[in-house]
């Protein structure tokens, strides 16, 4: 089978300000950002066109300019929100460098980080008032302005700046129109997740971030009528690329109330797309499917979905009328997801698909833009993550006699290495025949029609006595299908001269009680190993689990849902 790797053929630009723009002319009515407001008891909307959006960009750039913070280091923190969008953009439009920090992080390592990356200015939600009280005070850091996203005593406020840009440029000033962007300069900082001894700061240009959205916009359909949830945080370059990318488009972007509202959210603003992670999107199907089960509809479900499919082969696609009920839970509207970070379950993307929805896998990393390969409408292989992006090459380095080794890449959207760090950067671009390689430390293989699959991260593999690869990856995808599992991770725990293969399995309390009443914790554990027993029976004897640990408490996990399995072996040990 021949695959297309490119659907579409979109002006491709090497600065971010040049897609932006082009958002912004071809629809100066649509509404970038829907905002909700509470006023008292009562709910309220505002909606900035694209339109104000571009004056906001423009008075925000010049009054930064205003202030001095021309070429200068911006961090932001916070919550995703317009102000973070905002200033966001209007940094990365010729401004400054920016530098976007986890929301999550502790006072200590917000410090440490804004030394680390030489910040001049920092934009803060209000509720890192205190923080950044304390923080000024210490005075360890380079910064010298401390700006809030909203009004408070203290502190200059986002408003006030754009009022100092909106004034210089009424009096004739317009610096920020004739800024000058070297697209292969340093326009980002970014930490990976860790802590703060051990995360990298990515380097990323203009040109890495545009070139991501080019080969993107080659292969994924986007609307300029389509409501965008931003749910991932903007911290993350996933979260972020994807923000400029919708912007480029015309797309309506609203923002998330909390994993609690999800389902409200979508049906509240009518969202047609978003991106995720898969704990989210297997955690969406799990509860649809729960449903069904308990409205005895099981069996009905599975033969509709075969006479759907049956249907597809002839070109007549009735799958959204079918299930119309489940893609109303989920708002009605929802057509195309894209699910990143790691690897999803190809029983919920084929499940997703089978309703109506695409839900595609995007693989990549921050050291990437973020991304390097995606599925798309036309070229989907359940269980992979799709095929490179125009302008990207994957090589799988040594592979073994499965054809698994490590996933190297080379593009445009390659990051300039890590900041102030040259052994880590050498590490991981490498030379080959006078090209740079990025080494990604994950590991995979490439079949016969080009498509990845991912097996696991290089440093989560368990290598046995007997020299034996166990990818700890591979189980717990099986282990999240049991409806009552929230999360797992499979690990080796040392033992004698061995390492003795072991799951923690986090279970879903209310799922358990509704299903078991009040079980003892004995007793449901014999439950699971008899479940654990079954998944044991459909691997190879090495790969078996011989140890159990269940608990209905969450695992210790980064903001994009990734379990940080050495502190989690680390707290078992």
């Amino acid at each position: 089978m021949k695959v297309v790797k490119k659907l579409y053929n979109p002006p491709k630009y090497d600065t971010i300000k040049e897609y932006i723009n082009e958002g912004i002319k071809k629809y100066p009515n649509n509404v970038a950002f829907r905002i909700k407001e509470k006023r008292d008891k009562e709910v309220v909307y505002k909606d900035i066109t694209y339109t104000e959006f571009e004056n906001d960009l423009e008075s925000l750039a010049q009054g930064f300019i205003e202030i001095g913070l021309k070429g200068k280091r911006i961090a932001i923190i916070g919550k995703n929100c317009y102000e973070w969008a905002l200033t966001y953009t209007t940094t990365l439009n010729g401004v400054g460098i920016t530098v976007p920090l986890d929301k999550g992080l502790p006072e200590q390592e917000i410090e440490s980080l804004l030394q680390r990356s030489f910040a001049d200015a920092i934009v803060f939600e209000s509720s890192y008032l205190e923080i950044m009280n304390r923080i000024q005070e210490r005075n360890n850091t380079k910064v010298k302005e401390y700006i809030c996203m909203q009004k408070i005593d203290g502190f200059k406020s986002l408003n006030e700046v754009i009022s100092i840009g909106k004034k210089a440029i009424k009096d004739g000033k317009n610096e920020y129109k004739n800024l000058e962007i070297n697209p292969e300069e340093m326009a980002a900082i970014i930490f990976t997740s860790g802590t703060t001894s051990l995360s990298k700061a990515v380097m990323l240009s203009n040109k890495n971030i545009a070139s991501n959205i080019y080969g993107i916009k080659c292969s994924e359909k986007i609307y300029s009528t389509d409501v965008n949830l931003a749910f991932l945080p903007f911290h993350h370059t996933f979260g972020s690329t994807a923000l400029l990318l919708f912007l480029s488009e015309g797309v309506t972007n609203v923002f998330c109330d909390g994993l609690r509202h999800i389902a409200q959210n979508l049906k509240e603003y009518k969202v047609s797309i978003f991106v995720c992670v898969p704990l989210l999107l297997e955690a969406m199907y799990k509860k649809i499917m729960t449903e069904v089960d308990k409205q005895n509809k099981t069996n009905i479900i599975k033969i509709m979905r075969k006479v759907c499919n049956f249907l597809l082969k002839f070109g007549i696609d009735i799958r959204r009328k079918v299930f119309k009920q489940i893609l109303d839970n989920l708002g009605g509207n929802i057509r195309f997801v894209i699910s990143g970070a790691s690897a999803i379950d190809k029983n919920v993307a084929k499940g997703f698909y089978d309703f109506g929805i695409l839900a595609v896998q995007g693989y990549g990393l921050t050291e990437t833009s973020p991304v390097l390969a995606a599925e798309n409408e036309k070229c989907v292989k359940f269980g992979s993550v799709g095929l490179p992006l125009t302008d990207v090459e994957i090589k799988i380095d040594n592979p073994n006699e499965e054809g698994i080794g490590e996933i190297i890449a080379k593009g445009p959207n390659v990051m300039l290495g890590y900041y102030e760090n040259k052994e880590a950067t050498d590490e991981v671009l490498k030379e080959i025949k006078g090209e740079k390689w990025f080494y990604t430390g994950d590991l995979g293989y490439l079949d016969k029609d080009g498509f990845l699959f991912i097996t696991g991260r290089k440093k989560n593999v368990i290598v046995l006595k007997n020299g034996k690869n166990i990818y700890p990856e591979e189980i717990e995808l099986l282990v999240n299908n049991l409806p009552y599992v929230s999360e797992s991770m499979v690990f080796g725990l040392p033992k004698e001269d061995d390492l003795l293969l072991s799951l923690k399995l986090v279970y879903n309390k209310e799922y358990i009680k509704e299903k078991y009443g009040d079980i003892s914790e004995e007793d449901l554990k014999q439950k699971i190993w008899a479940d654990i027993k079954n998944i044991n029976k459909t691997l190879t004897n090495y790969k078996h689990i011989k140890n159990l640990i269940i608990t209905d408490e969450e695992m210790i996990k980064t903001t994009t849902a990734k379990i940080k399995r050495q502190e989690e072996i680390k707290k078992i040990k």
